[in-house]
């Protein structure tokens, strides 16, 4: 029986440490630190960090950790831990390039399937990109992969050009990240019959490159399995990448090899979330430079990277692909455009800055809102169904036709959101996280709010692998907290005042009201169970007009009541717009009062 458990998080930038102990029979969080990462130069030794974080929570808790630089692990008495789990993103994560036949079929499917395993794919190659065949060798020969992926043909169909994707790959010999003494390991996930001619193209760079064969990701045309591919992934990351990584080989000794990838371990995580919300699930993760979404649609789960958004280093790119009257649309009063350019590109420069007035916090936040769309609409992008597929319809399909390649996120069957990352973790209001939560993902029906404040749900995904009851405790009590339940009917365009839906909340009944934002605080912030009456053209998940009875987490915001319609409708006129948008910012509770009279005033 565990006493005490340690989890590791090697990051690119930092690595966190937290000990979990249990006290009388309920697991808690006792300690947590972070300290620089070490696997660059000068060190080029994760270990060195590690182990300064171990001694700094060694000292913050007073449980006997280390000794000698190792790590007491199994230990009788009071000393030591039972265990310690890892996740890694150190040195830029698991790097990888797919390949397919068709950019939309086969090389769309290896994305998707790297990116569930973890990986930042660098660069996705197919014979119908329009890159030419000599652009294409190049490519993989200025890159730097951890490994690489190709796939490509149904199972008994194209051999041909499966081969010709696979000389491209050969040809380019790219150079492993971790040097000419690294042999670069190829995933063969495409037609079975082509591997006795993707043996002999490798058999040639056999000193460089090695070739391991997993199941086919397209065996037929309408069909896409991701798993085997995945767990291919996973265990050539664990067996053979990390291995060759500046002092991974001891951290997989420490930790028995219970580390995984970062982004796999928050994916299991949120996959218990699902079962707990019996719904879809999404979750942002908003950095410095990029922003990841997850989702859990269905009980498979997806990840997307969106290398070009991000709260500091990226901010540029925020501004120039979401367009400067995207974000000032978030404003109250006027402002003048020089202001948010200036304070963007500021950012830019000087990116661990933090917000140092009211007015700088709002500008961060409103970029936030535009960070979490667009990183969305890159989700839904890639998240879609299956292209090439043709679908068998009934006579009753007619009126709701849609075309191939539909994505496959579907706000009404989200059932929970899960904010992380600085601008959401470290708001100074958690009102401020559920306002930028809901107006930045705009979610759909009944749904429910949460923050992982900590950055614990790595942590927590890693913890399921040893023992999943004490993890599952843990999350609801040391790693989410609920913000509040979000009701937002989906129905036809209404005027500014009319009624969308009734919402009873203990023996109280509250409207949603077409273009207002009301908020429903509850008292003790627990959970509470409400019922949404929709107007009989509105739908909160359970059909049009049909009511739905839920339990709300409550949490610190309450129940939030949105009826501005989705995507959400501003008011024409300037002056409309600016009292709106300070009206929504004031049920939040998100900014004093004053500042907000302040800025409609201008």
């Amino acid at each position: 029986m565990f006493r005490r458990i340690l989890a590791a998080d090697i990051g690119s930038t930092t690595t966190k440490t937290v000990l979990f102990e249990r006290k009388d029979d309920k697991w808690a969080l006792v300690g947590k630190t972070s300290v620089p990462t070490t696997v660059e130069a000068p060190h080029l030794d994760v270990m060195i960090g590690l182990k300064s974080a171990l001694s700094r929570l060694q000292e913050r808790t007073g449980v006997h950790i280390l000794e000698d630089s190792r790590l007491l692990i199994g230990m009788e008495g009071d000393a030591g831990v039972d265990a310690l789990v890892g996740t890694s993103s150190a040195g830029g994560g698991l790097q990888m390039v797919v390949a397919g036949l068709v950019k939309e079929l086969t090389a769309e499917s290896a994305h998707r399937a790297a990116l569930g395993a973890g990986a930042i794919v660098a660069d996705v190659i197919a014979i119908d990109d329009s890159r030419s065949t000599i652009e294409k060798i190049e490519t993989v020969k200025r890159i730097r992969p951890d490994m690489i992926l190709i796939t490509g043909g149904t199972d008994g169909g194209n051999i041909s050009e499966v081969a010709s994707i696979a000389e491209i790959v050969a040809m380019g010999t790219p150079e492993p990240r971790f040097g000419k003494d690294f042999k670069l390991p190829v995933i063969f996930a495409g037609n079975v019959q082509a591997r006795p001619i993707i043996e002999r193209i490798f058999e040639k760079q056999s000193e460089r490159m090695y070739v391991v064969y997993t199941d086919n990701i397209r065996p037929v045309l309408e069909k896409e399995v991701l798993e085997p591919a995945r767990r291919a992934i996973h265990e050539l990351f664990l067996e053979h990448v990390m291995m060759h990584a500046p002092g991974y080989a001891t951290l997989v000794a420490w930790t028995q090899g219970n580390v995984k990838p970062t982004p796999v371990a928050v994916g299991d995580a949120l996959t218990y979330v699902s079962e707990i919300a019996q719904g879809d699930v999404l979750a942002v993760d908003v950095g410095g430079a990029t922003t990841d979404v997850f989702s859990v649609i269905d009980g498979e789960f997806y990840r997307t990277v969106s290398a070009n958004l991000g709260m500091s280093y990226s901010m540029g790119n925020v501004l120039g692909e979401a367009g400067i009257d995207a974000i000032m649309r978030w404003l109250p009063g006027k402002w003048d455009d020089d202001i948010l350019r200036n304070w963007n590109f500021n950012k830019m420069i000087r990116p661990t800055t933090l917000p140092q007035t009211l007015e700088e916090l709002m500008l961060e936040q409103v970029v936030c809102k535009e960070v979490l769309r667009l990183s969305m609409n890159h989700h839904r992008m890639l998240i879609r169904e299956l292209k090439g597929v043709q679908r068998r319809r009934t006579i009753g399909d007619m009126f709701y036709q849609t075309p191939g390649g539909e994505t496959r996120v579907d706000m009404m069957k989200v059932k929970a959101i899960v904010g992380t990352g600085g601008a959401l973790s470290y708001a100074p209001r958690r009102n401020q996280a559920a306002m930028i939560l809901v107006d930045g993902f705009q979610p759909e029906g009944i749904t429910d709010l949460y923050v992982d404040s900590q950055f614990l749900l790595p942590h927590m995904g890693a913890l399921m692998d040893i023992d999943k009851e004490i993890a599952a405790q843990m999350m609801m009590t040391e790693c989410l907290i609920p913000l509040g339940t979000c009701v937002a009917p989906i129905g036809p365009r209404v005027s500014p005042g009319s009624v969308m839906a009734q919402v009873k909340i203990r023996g109280r009944t509250y409207e949603v009201v077409g273009g207002e934002i009301t908020v429903i605080p509850i008292d003790g912030a627990d959970a509470t169970t409400i019922e949404v009456i929709p107007g009989r053209n509105f739908d909160v998940g359970a059909g049009p007009g049909k009511p739905m009875t839920k339990e709300a987490v409550g949490g610190v915001t309450g129940v939030i009541l949105d009826g501005r319609a989705r995507p959400i409708v501003f008011p024409a006129a300037n002056g409309y717009q600016y009292g709106a948008v300070a009206r929504w910012y004031s049920e939040f509770d998100a900014y004093p009062a004053e500042f907000l009279d302040e800025l409609t005033r201008r």
